[in-house]
């Protein structure tokens, strides 16, 4: 406990102390750096290469430098330390499903895009996407758009967006890289570890002449932990989860207007899961795969492109579970089906002003048997037609302005309008201080998934759609290169959200309000030393079938370091409030009361080594180096200290 108040402490300190380096000497590596950050250049709030500093919405981006700092992180991991962001189950044992929560909203109100494209599981319950299924070194950058976007992106956009952005082909005849690592996977207090968590990826990637390639393959075995958590003198036995991953990119320039690009990626892992909470059984076993394909013509003239991005993606399920009263094994089945067309046109009629106009159609369909219902494909079912526009304005004197709109013509819904607009005001003196003003309002459209429509025990054909309205409004100071800081303040209001009635055991409309506000601070007090926080308030309306585990309060903090070439070190903190969840029939407790998971804090150690011109990278890591003994998911096991170690080559 000592060692966790003296380390915090450290941390508080580096808050309080950007004031004795407001005198340190600018040198021509800080100056590029504070070039560089001003520039930094943003996709998914616009569509267009935006800077940063021009956007009036929250983005925050996590960089392949960033990516390869974290070698032995999965992307689930990597995205539970951006600010606004919480994960459930990010501790779990990996043959548990993870949530995705931004700024309070559920899982079913952030979309998934890689490369652009809408990736939705419609089997689903929420329809999210199971980010297990990414291999993080497929992945060249994040971005992560913080509140509603459907102007932009459609429905399902009303708490953020996660664009996650894959590699992209080299431009030498043929490079590559693979990526080794092993590490431990198993629960606090544990006396044996054994090598349990295994990774592997191979990338080949090249350019000859006109034609240009990327493949990539990806292999994960896990063993060592139980998903539920064991109730002492009895040991649950260990759930294993094993994933392979490929991806296919080919490209083809037909002349320096017209380019083509393709892309195939299919996805699959076998695991283990338990009963329930604190509920052990050793014959549940699932299977999910998950096929994408696509591709991207692109024509670009003086001062415009066009493109049509078509993909279709396709998922199954499939698990067998024990059931105690027929003392038999049940089959479940779940395939949803997805077809996204995206007719884009961009032009920028100055470097002041931008337009985009698209028109997007989008058709998904379940298809669900269960020993209890089933889901047909040709009722469970339906199809949008959007035409939407969003215009970018920037002037000289810093000032910049988004607006855009959406009308989704929904087969069920009918039509639904969405609309947004942000701006942003700079302010620069002297290339000392920089500061942005930035507001914005914005409304979403969310309908409800096919299985809330028509799964045959749950299911309510009359349920409303979700819509949202948010606004936020913040700032973001730089002073010099080496201290930065960034606040916002955000509020949701949701109406008909939907949830799941405890009383009737169907899905019901009811309501859900969030606000709160997101803290960032960056200080580089030495040219080898980052110190960067972030701090998380989320007030919600908390209804009683929102069991979503979101913290009120949530501070990360990490120290970076690279004391000498090539060698670098990290350490991560993070420290996640109490969390509330609603005990309706007494399995944790008394029925009808509240129980409270206490806040925990845990440390990552992080560390990398370069040799052979940076063609060999030494890699380890310690998670939880504590050892805290904390419940992420109640019920369910939580990681305890693990270790791991890795190598990637470059060639």
């Amino acid at each position: 406990m000592k060692k966790k108040i003296l380390f915090v402490g450290v941390l508080a300190c580096s808050f309080a102390s950007t004031t004795l380096f407001a005198q340190k000497n600018e040198t021509q590596k800080e100056k590029k750096e504070k070039v560089e950050t001003l520039d930094e250049v943003v996709v998914t709030a616009t569509k267009f290469n935006l800077k940063k500093e021009n956007s009036g919405k929250v983005i925050a981006k996590i960089t392949q430098e960033q990516l390869q700092k974290n070698a032995g992180k999965t992307v689930i991991e990597i995205l539970n330390t951006v600010a606004g962001i919480d994960i459930r189950g990010v501790n779990a044992n990996p043959t548990e499903p993870r949530s995705i929560n931004i700024r309070g909203g559920r899982s079913r109100q952030v979309l998934v895009l890689i490369d652009g494209v809408p990736v939705t599981d419609q089997s689903a319950i929420n329809q999210e996407f199971d980010l297990r299924l990414l291999s993080v070194s497929q992945i060249a950058s994040i971005e992560i758009l913080k509140g509603a976007s459907s102007s932009l992106y459609g429905s399902g956009a009303a708490a953020g967006v996660i664009n996650i952005l894959l590699k992209k082909a080299s431009k030498d005849r043929i490079s590559g890289s693979f990526e080794a690592n092993l590490g431990t996977n198993n629960t606090a207090n544990t006396s044996e570890s054994n090598l349990s968590d295994r990774n592997q990826n191979l990338t080949l990637n090249g350019t000859l002449g006109d034609f240009n390639f990327l493949g990539s393959f990806s292999l994960t075995g896990v063993d060592g932990m139980s998903a539920a958590k064991s109730t002492p003198p009895t040991v649950f036995e260990n759930d294993t989860y094993h994933s392979k991953n490929g991806l296919l990119k080919l490209g083809y320039k037909v002349n320096d207007a017209f380019k083509i690009e393709t892309f195939l990626n299919y996805d699959e892992f076998e695991y283990d899961f338990d009963a329930g909470a604190y509920a052990d059984n050793a014959v549940n076993k699932g299977n999910q795969e998950q096929f994408r394909v696509g591709v991207r013509p692109k024509y670009t003239y003086n001062k415009g492109e066009v493109y049509v991005l078509a993909s279709t993606n396709v998922i199954a399920r499939t698990f067998n579970q024990f059931n105690p009263f027929s003392n038999m094994v049940d089959a479940y089945e779940f395939k949803g089906r997805s077809l996204n067309l995206d007719l884009v046109h961009k032009y920028e009629f100055s470097s002041q002003f931008q337009l985009i106009t698209g028109l997007n159609y989008q058709k998904h369909s379940n298809n669900t048997v269960t020993p209890y219902a089933t889901i047909e494909k040709e009722i469970a079912n339906f199809n949008t037609i959007d035409p939407y526009a969003s215009a970018v304005f920037i002037t000289e004197n810093g000032l910049s302005i988004n607006v855009g709109g959406r009308l989704n013509i929904h087969n069920v819904y009918g039509n639904q309008f969405v609309y947004d607009g942000n701006t942003a005001y700079n302010f620069k003196f002297n290339d000392i201080h920089f500061i942005k003003l930035f507001a914005s309002y914005s409304t979403a459209f969310i309908a409800p998934s096919l299985y809330q429509l028509y799964d045959g025990f749950s299911g309510n054909i009359d349920l409303n759609p979700e819509s949202n309205k948010t606004i936020e409004a913040g700032f973001e100071y730089k002073f010099k290169d080496w201290f930065s800081l960034d606040a916002v303040y955000f509020n949701r209001k949701e109406s008909d959200a939907i949830i799941y009635d405890s009383t009737t055991f169907k899905y019901a409309n009811g309501s859900s309000d969030a606000n709160g506000f997101e803290v960032n601070s960056k200080i580089i007090p030495f040219e080898y030393i980052t110190l960067t926080s972030s701090y998380t308030f989320i007030d919600k309306n908390r209804f009683e079938d929102f069991n979503d585990y979101i913290p009120k309060h949530k501070f990360v903090s990490t120290l970076e370091a690279e004391p000498f070439k090539n060698f670098f070190f990290s350490l991560i903190y993070r420290n996640v409030g109490a969390r509330t969840i609603f005990d309706r029939y007494g399995s944790f407790g008394t029925a009808g009361d509240d129980v409270i998971l206490p806040n925990y804090q845990v440390i990552d150690f992080m560390t990398n080594y370069k040799v052979l011109n940076d063609r060999v990278t030494f890699f380890a890591t310690v998670t939880n180096v504590l050892d805290e003994d904390y419940d992420d998911i109640l019920g369910f096991s939580t990681r305890g200290r693990n270790y791991k170690i890795g190598v990637r080559l470059q060639f």
